[in-house]
C-alpha cells in the first residue's frame, strides 16, 4: 500500500497548497482593513500548519494501537474540555457562540478534540462488542450514551453541524458493523422529533432552512450569504475571474476564507478549479477507501473508517452548502479553509490513516 499512501500524501499536499494560495486571496483585503496586515490570517494560517504537519508526524511515529487503551481517558479529557468551554471566562464567546479556548494568538477549539476522540473510542468499542451489538440492543447502550453526552455538550456552545457530523460518523461505523436496521429505526424514531425541536425552536435555525428553500425571500438578510455564493460561482464563469481578483471578498460574501472558501474559488478560478477541488477531494476518499479495505486489524479498520468519513463528511457538507444545495452550516473545507483546531486535527487523521496503512504491511 505505500503506493496509495504516496498518492494520499501527494493529494492532500496539493489540497494544502491550494488553501494557503486562497486563503490569502480571500483574506488580504478584510485582514488589511481590520488588523493592518494582509498576511494576518495567512500567517496565523501557516502557524496551524506547521502545528498540524507535527502533529501527523507524532501520530505516525507512535504505535496506533496504544490508543485503544487510552480511548477512555481520551473521551474523559474531551468531555471535561466540552464542559470547561461553556464556562464564562474560560471559554471565548464570538457571535453567541461558546466554542473556542483563546491562549494569546492561539484558539483552540474542543469540540474537534472530541471528534478524534469519540472515534477512537467508538473504534475501540465497535472492535471488542460486535457480536453483541449485532444481537443486542442493550449493547449498544454505552456508545449511545457516550454520543449523546458528548452531542448534547456541542449542542450547548451551541454547534448543530459538528453534532451532525459525528452522528453521522458513529451510526455510519456501527452499520457497517453489522447493527441491525431495526436497531437504527428505534434511534432514529427517538432522534427525528428532538432534531425538529433543535431546528425549528431556534429563531436562527429556523431562519436558515427558510433561507436555504428561498433564498430570496429575504435577500439582504438570512439569505445574504448564499445569494452572494450563488454570485460568486456565477461570476466565475468556466476559467474563472482570475486569481486575486475576486469582488465577493471584498466584504459581499461573509466567511469567505473560512466556511465559503470554496465559492472564492469557484469565482476565482472558475468551474475548471471547483471540479479540480472535488475531483482531489474524489482521489483522497479513494485512497483512504484503499487503505481501509486492506487493513485486517479490526480497531484498525474502524479507526481509519471512521477518520475517513469524518474528513468526507465536512468536505461534502461544506461544498454543499457553498453551492445552496445544502442548508447553512459552520464546517470548514478540510485542508483548505482557514480554521486552527480543524486543520491540526484532520493532519491528525491523515497521520493516523498513514500510520494505519503502514502497519497494515507489518
Amino acid at each position: 500500500m505505500r503506493s496509495v499512501r504516496i498518492h494520499l500524501f501527494l493529494t492532500t499536499f496539493i489540497l494544502i497548497c491550494i488553501g494557503v494560495v486562497v486563503i490569502y486571496s480571500a483574506s488580504s483585503i478584510y485582514s488589511l482593513e481590520r488588523y493592518h496586515d494582509s498576511f494576518f490570517f495567512l500567517k496565523r494560517h501557516l502557524i496551524f500548519l506547521l502545528l498540524g504537519i507535527l502533529a501527523m508526524f507524532f501520530v505516525m511515529s507512535m504505535d496506533y494501537k496504544k490508543l485503544k487503551e487510552i480511548s477512555k481517558p481520551l473521551l474523559l479529557v474531551a468531555i471535561a474540555l466540552l464542559l470547561l468551554v461553556l464556562v464564562p471566562g474560560i471559554g471565548r464567546e464570538v457571535s453567541g457562540a461558546r466554542r473556542w479556548f483563546r491562549f494569546k494568538i492561539i484558539s483552540f477549539q474542543p469540540s474537534e478534540f472530541a471528534n478524534l476522540a469519540i472515534i477512537v473510542y467508538a473504534a475501540d468499542f465497535i472492535s471488542r462488542k460486535e457480536t453483541a451489538i449485532r444481537t443486542s440492543v442493550k449493547a449498544l447502550f454505552p456508545i449511545i450514551a457516550v454520543l449523546g453526552t458528548c452531542s448534547l455538550l456541542i449542542l450547548m456552545q451551541p454547534d448543530l453541524g459538528t453534532t451532525v457530523a459525528i452522528s453521522f460518523v458513529i451510526f455510519t461505523m456501527l452499520f457497517l458493523s453489522g447493527v441491525r436496521i431495526s436497531y437504527f429505526l428505534y434511534m432514529i424514531t427517538g432522534v427525528i422529533p428532538l432534531l425538529y425541536l433543535l431546528v425549528f425552536s431556534v429563531p436562527y435555525r429556523r431562519n436558515r432552512i427558510m433561507a436555504f428553500l428561498n433564498p430570496w425571500a429575504d435577500p439582504r438578510g438570512t439569505g445574504f450569504q448564499i445569494i452572494q455564493s450563488q454570485v460568486a460561482f456565477g461570476s466565475g464563469g468556466f476559467f474563472g475571474v482570475g486569481l486575486g481578483r475576486s469582488m465577493q471578498k471584498l466584504f459581499y460574501l461573509p466567511a469567505a476564507h473560512t466556511d465559503f472558501i470554496f465559492s472564492i474559488i469557484g469565482e476565482e478560478l472558475g468551474l475548471f478549479g471547483t471540479v479540480a477541488v472535488i475531483a482531489l477531494f474524489c482521489a483522497f476518499i479513494i485512497s483512504c477507501l484503499k487503505i481501509v479495505k486492506n487493513i485486517s486489524d479490526r480497531f484498525g479498520y474502524l479507526l481509519c473508517l471512521g477518520l475517513t468519513l469524518m474528513i468526507s463528511f465536512k468536505a461534502l457538507v461544506n461544498i454543499g452548502v457553498s453551492c445552496g444545495i445544502l442548508p447553512t452550516k459552520g464546517l470548514p473545507l478540510p485542508f483548505i479553509s482557514y480554521g486552527g483546531s480543524s486543520l491540526i486535527f484532520d493532519m491528525v487523521g491523515l497521520g493516523l490513516i498513514m500510520n494505519i496503512s503502514r502497519s497494515a504491511e507489518a
